[in-house]
Order: structure tokens, then C-alpha cells, then sequence
């Protein structure tokens, strides 16, 4: 039979989708459309936890408050972090507060299946070699991803994108790209910020803001208003992840490349 693993976001199901294959059926904690760092699990997904084989943590804010209760939901399931081994980027602000979106990086997600395949095959040691060939494969698919990523958003006159969430850190670094986000700590921006973030995109002649599907697009709105821009949505936790994240790569290209 598959193995139950339940983890936290849609883009992990699809990364031990890869890995497993149909050996592993995996159920997702948060929906898509919920923010993650404010989730509070249902009490019918924690009964659910009673079948699971394991739990893939990522590093959410949600899954340290409740990690007692996801423990006591099955004690004999295993705790996988897939966050091991990576050193976090710091959120924007004064709280030193560890980046989670590791999930948003093709360079971090590799250490992420490499961490996941070697768990898998120590619940299911019988079939270590498909776990390796699986990951294996996925490696590869993840470099191909990784330079066309590269190609897309390499040329760019410009380099700075403004985000509603700061979610997009380790993205941005991969790829040489700086994000400007509009809510630090979880607050939208006062005054003096909003005029600021005005100020930044017109200096860059930023013609584009980036809201997010999990988010109010009141702020960006405000602010595209301003300096006459557009806003398009970014969805972090979309379940394709990898066609998201050529898709993400050509909304910042085609709003950075028409720079005057």
C-alpha cells in the first residue's frame, strides 16, 4: 500500500509526488488559498493525522504552536524537516525572524528532495532504489527549471520588483532580483512607508506591483494608483509549482523589461 504522508502546502505535495510517486498519497494541510503563517489546522485534519505515516515540515510559523498537537494527533508518525541542512534568509524588519519560503528557491528545493528521498527510504527501505531514481530524476528536472528560470529573468535592465508579502527572498536571490515589499511584519505600510515605496517605484520607473492570492490587494492597488502601474497577483502556494514559477519568472520579466 502507499505510505499516508500529510504535508503543509500545496508545493510539497508536489515535490514528494515526484519523489514518491505512487508510493506515498499525500494530503495537505493548508488550502492554497489560506495564509499559512496564520493557519490554524481544523480539528477534522488533525484526526486525519491518526493515518499518516509521517509529516513533512517546511518551517511555517503555524507548525511550531501546534507541533504538540500534531504530535499528540499520532505519536508514531515521523517528523520529516525538510528545512534541515538550509540556512535561512532574515524576513525584512526589526524581529530577526527566520524566512520560511525555502519552497520558493529550485536551489533549496533540491536540498528539500534530497532530505525527503532519504526519509522515505528509511520508512521504506524495500523500495530505497525507485526513491533514489525518482529523486534523481527530479534533481535533474530542477536544474533544467533553475536555467530556464535564469534565461527568462537574466537580460533584465531592471532588477527590483515590489511584492505585497516579502515572500519572494530566496527567488529573488537566486536570480539576481531584489524585492521591495510593501507589508514588513505583517503590517501595511504607514504614511511615511507608502510614500517611500511611491518614491522607490518611481525612481526604478516601476510600472508593476505584485499583490498576492492570499492577501487583501488593498495596498497594492494604493499604491499602483499613485504611480500609474498595474498590479498583477503571485500565488506562493500554487499546487504546480513548477509552472508557477515560470510563470512568476514572466510576469517580472514583461513588467522589467520595457523600462524607459
Amino acid at each position: 500500500d502507499a505510505m499516508d504522508i500529510t504535508v503543509s502546502i500545496p508545493p510539497q505535495q508536489y515535490f514528494l509526488e515526484k519523489i514518491g510517486g505512487d508510493l506515498v498519497r499525500v494530503s495537505v494541510l493548508v488550502p492554497g488559498n489560506n495564509d499559512p503563517h496564520t493557519y490554524e489546522p481544523k480539528p477534522q485534519q488533525l484526526a486525519a493525522l491518526s493515518e499518516a505515516e509521517a509529516y513533512v515540515l517546511i518551517g511555517l510559523g503555524f507548525e511550531q504552536p501546534w507541533l504538540e498537537k500534531l504530535k499528540a494527533a499520532n505519536a508514531n508518525m515521523k517528523l520529516i524537516d525538510s528545512a534541515q541542512g538550509i540556512t535561512p534568509l532574515e524576513m525584512p524588519g526589526r524581529l530577526m525572524v527566520a524566512d520560511p519560503h525555502i519552497w520558493l528557491s529550485p536551489t533549496l528545493v533540491k536540498r528539500q528532495a534530497t532530505t525527503i528521498a532519504k526519509e522515505l527510504a528509511e520508512l521504506d527501505p524495500d523500495n530505497r532504489d525507485q526513491y533514489e531514481a525518482n529523486l534523481a530524476a527530479f534533481l535533474a528536472e530542477l536544474e533544467r527549471l533553475n536555467q530556464e528560470l535564469g534565461q527568462i529573468l537574466q537580460p533584465l535592465p531592471q532588477r527590483k520588483f515590489i511584492v505585497f508579502h516579502p515572500s519572494w527572498a530566496y527567488f529573488a536571490r537566486d536570480y539576481n532580483l531584489v524585492q521591495i515589499p510593501i507589508e514588513v511584519e505583517g503590517q501595511e505600510p504607514s504614511a511615511q512607508e507608502l510614500k517611500q515605496l511611491i518614491d522607490t517605484a518611481k525612481e526604478n520607473n516601476l510600472t508593476m506591483v505584485f499583490g498576492e492570492t492570499q492577501f487583501s490587494t488593498k495596498s497594492s492597488e494604493a499604491i499602483a494608483a499613485e504611480i500609474g502601474a498595474g498590479v498583477e497577483l503571485l500565488d506562493p502556494l500554487a499546487a504546480d509549482w513548477s509552472s508557477n514559477l515560470k510563470a512568476v519568472a514572466q510576469k517580472i520579466a514583461n513588467a522589467n523589461s520595457a523600462q524607459p
